[in-house]
C-alpha cells in the first residue's frame, strides 16, 4: 500500500493554461502485461512503433555492439525542456539496461538517423512532436503528459509559434483525441498538495506563470511517478520538481530570486490602518525579502512558509518532506542571518562574549 489513499473519483486532467478543458478519460481497466495482445502502440500506427522494451522483433535481436553511450544534456537546455527530456532519457536508459537497446536500433526501428536520436536525447535538437511521439511510443513513455510538457516548453522557452506547434503535431491528431488520466495515487497526491503548492509558487510568480509551473510539476510527476514512489520520500521528490519549475520562471538578481512583489500581499500590510503605516510596512517587508533572498535554498523555503503563510513547524516538515529537527534548525540559522543582516552591530561595538576562549585581542 502506498502512503496515499485512493480518491473516490479521479478528476479530469487540467488543460494547459489558457486552453479549454479536455474530454474525460477512459474508465477501461488496464490489461495485465502478460495478457496484453501485440497490437500497435497507438491508433493508425505501424507495427514498428511497438515499445521496443516490451517484446517484438526489435527486442529479440542480439545486442551486438553496445553502441554509443548517452551523453550529458546540453548546457543551454532550459528547465522546461529538461522537464520532458529527463524522463525520456530515463526511459531510454532503462530500455538499454533491460533489453540492450541502442541508439542505432532505436533509429533503425523508427527510420531515424543515429545523429538525430543523439541530438534529441541530448537536448541539442528541439524535435517536432511527430518525431518525439514516435520515440515516446517506442520507449513506452506516457504520451499525454509528455505532449503537454513539450508544448509548454516550445511556447515558453523555445519561442516556437502556435502555428509551428499545431503543424508539428497534426500528423498525430488521432492520438490527441483520447486523453489519458493520471495514476489514481497521483490524482490523490495532487488533491492533497495543490493548495499548498499554489501558495508557495504565488510568492514568486504572478498568476499565469504560477499556473504554468503547477501544470509542469504535475505533468512531470506523471511521467516519473514510479521514481517518485520509489524515492526516499515522495513529498520531497515532488517538492523538488515544483521548486525547479517555480525558480525557472522567477526573476533573479545576482543569482538570487526576486520576490519583492509579495511584499504587497502580506498580512501586516493588509492590517495597516493608514497610508503612512502601509508605506512603512512595505519598506520594511521589502528589506526583509531582499535579505531572505540571500538565504540558502532550504532556509529560504522554510522562512517563506513560516513567515508568509504562517505554517507550523509540523506543517512545513510535511510540506517539504524534511525531518522536523532539520526544519527547526534551518529556521534558527535563517533568523540568525536575518537579524545580523537587518540589525548589524555598530562598528565600534564589541560582542558581549567571545566566540572561543582566547579570541579576545
Amino acid at each position: 500500500m502506498n502512503r496515499f489513499d485512493d480518491p473516490s473519483e479521479v478528476p479530469d486532467e487540467p488543460p494547459l493554461p489558457g486552453e479549454p478543458g479536455p474530454a474525460g478519460g477512459s474508465d477501461t481497466p488496464a490489461t495485465p502485461e502478460k495478457d496484453r495482445p501485440e497490437e500497435p502502440a497507438g491508433p493508425d500506427l505501424p507495427d514498428r512503433l511497438r515499445p521496443l522494451g516490451a517484446g517484438g522483433a526489435a527486442h529479440e535481436r542480439p545486442s551486438g555492439r553496445p553502441g554509443r553511450p548517452l551523453g550529458p544534456i546540453a548546457a543551454h537546455v532550459s528547465s522546461a525542456h529538461r522537464a520532458w527530456l529527463g524522463p525520456v532519457r530515463e526511459a531510454y536508459l532503462a530500455a538499454r539496461l533491460s533489453s540492450g537497446l541502442t541508439m542505432s536500433r532505436l533509429g533503425e526501428a523508427l527510420y531515424i538517423s543515429n545523429s538525430k536520436i543523439s541530438e534529441l536525447l541530448s537536448g541539442k535538437l528541439y524535435p517536432r512532436w511527430e518525431l518525439l511521439y514516435d520515440v515516446a511510443v517506442a520507449l513506452d513513455v506516457s504520451v499525454w503528459p509528455l505532449y503537454r510538457l513539450w508544448r509548454q516548453a516550445a511556447l515558453e522557452m523555445q519561442n516556437k509559434s502556435r502555428a509551428w506547434i499545431e503543424k508539428s503535431s497534426a500528423a498525430r491528431g488521432t492520438m490527441m483525441a483520447t486523453r489519458a488520466t493520471p495514476p489514481m495515487e497521483l490524482s490523490a497526491f495532487r488533491e492533497i498538495t495543490e493548495g499548498g503548492y499554489r501558495l508557495y509558487a504565488g510568492v514568486f510568480l504572478l498568476t499565469g506563470s504560477c499556473d504554468a509551473a503547477l501544470e509542469e510539476t504535475y505533468d512531470q510527476l506523471w511521467l516519473s511517478w514510479d521514481q517518485a514512489l520509489a524515492s526516499h520520500d515522495t513529498r520531497r521528490y515532488a517538492f523538488t520538481v515544483l521548486r525547479t519549475a517555480v525558480m525557472a520562471r522567477t526573476p533573479h538578481i545576482d543569482g538570487r530570486p526576486e520576490f519583492s512583489e509579495a511584499a504587497f500581499d502580506t498580512i501586516a500590510l493588509q492590517n495597516a490602518t493608514d497610508a503612512g503605516e502601509a508605506a512603512e510596512q512595505v519598506a520594511e517587508t521589502m528589506a526583509l525579502f531582499k535579505a531572505m533572498s540571500r538565504l540558502p535554498d532550504n532556509q529560504l523555503d522554510v522562512m517563506v512558509l513560516r513567515v508568509l503563510h504562517g505554517m507550523t513547524h509540523e506543517d512545513v516538515s510535511h510540506f517539504l518532506g524534511q525531518p522536523l529537527p532539520k526544519v527547526r534548525s534551518d529556521e534558527r540559522h535563517a533568523i540568525r542571518f536575518l537579524e545580523d543582516t537587518l540589525s548589524p552591530p555598530f562598528p565600534d561595538e564589541e560582542p558581549p562574549f567571545p566566540d572561543e576562549e582566547g579570541d579576545q585581542p
